[in-house]
């Protein structure tokens, strides 16, 4: 069996769940046991002794295992009679989850390919969401991008850039008029606004306007055409961003 050192210790000293965060101890259980097995540090197979990892965290035993019920409604986790409770196999998670994105991009660092997978994702998705929105979007969706724009211009900070460049991809997603690929925004946001604030930090001078302003412009003139290159050429512009990123920060380490 596999003890899940590291995972906590007791509220008089604890290490791995935090006082004071407003997601409450329960979520940040889950959290922390989440963390634990995206790392590796509980590899797939696993068996956890869920009465040591009870005492590890320093928490009760209902506790606990509310918090196993979660990370088995997301796949990471099952029982069984005889072998107990333990790390499935990672085909078997929801990756899809909007937790489970979230849990992977918060160490990003660590998997340095999470972005470029983002971007693969948004290179299928995104083109053919502006040829529907030019197709398909009224003036409601127009008012949300010209605002989304508004709102990239007048940013004065990263948060503000970073928040408004998620409003401009969700209202487009919106514009499609398409349910299904309006969801597609919980896979595309958390890892979005990690690539938007490593790329801020490092370029912050570059404009991010022109590019999306010459997609609004195509879909507010119903040329799904234009508006499928006017997004693959922003999405040309990101992966340059991103290349030239992660060339700055390996200069960075090396120095």
């Amino acid at each position: 069996m596999v003890r899940c050192q590291g995972l906590g210790v007791r509220e008089s000293r604890v290490t791995g769940i935090q006082r004071g965060v407003p997601r409450g101890l329960h979520g940040q259980i889950v959290e922390v046991m989440a963390q634990r097995i995206l790392s590796g540090q509980i590899p797939e197979g696993a068996t956890i002794n869920v009465t040591e990892l009870q005492s590890d965290l320093g928490v009760s035993l209902t506790a606990v295992r509310e918090a196993l019920k979660v990370l088995t409604a997301k796949g990471l986790v099952d029982a069984r009679q005889k072998r107990g409770t333990f790390v499935r196999p990672r085909s078997d998670w929801n990756l899809l989850d909007a937790d489970m994105i979230r849990w992977h991009f918060s160490d990003a660092d660590a998997r340095p390919e999470l972005l470029e997978e983002l971007h693969e994702v948004r290179g299928i998705v995104e083109p053919a969401a502006a040829r529907l929105a030019a197709l398909r979007s009224d003036d409601t969706h127009l008012t949300a991008l010209d605002e989304a724009l508004a709102a990239m211009e007048s940013a004065t900070d990263d948060l503000a850039a970073v928040t408004a460049d998620l409003a401009f991809h969700r209202a487009l997603l919106a514009a499609t008029g398409n349910e299904l690929l309006t969801k597609m925004e919980v896979i595309m946001e958390t890892g979005l606004a990690d690539r938007d604030r490593l790329v801020h930090k490092v370029k912050p001078s570059d404009d991010p306007v022109p590019s999306h302003r010459r997609v609004v412009d195509a879909v507010r003139a119903h040329d799904p055409e234009g508006a499928e290159l006017a997004m693959r050429e922003l999405l040309a512009k990101a992966a340059e961003d991103l290349t030239e990123v992660r060339g700055s920060t390996r200069g960075r380490r090396r120095r």
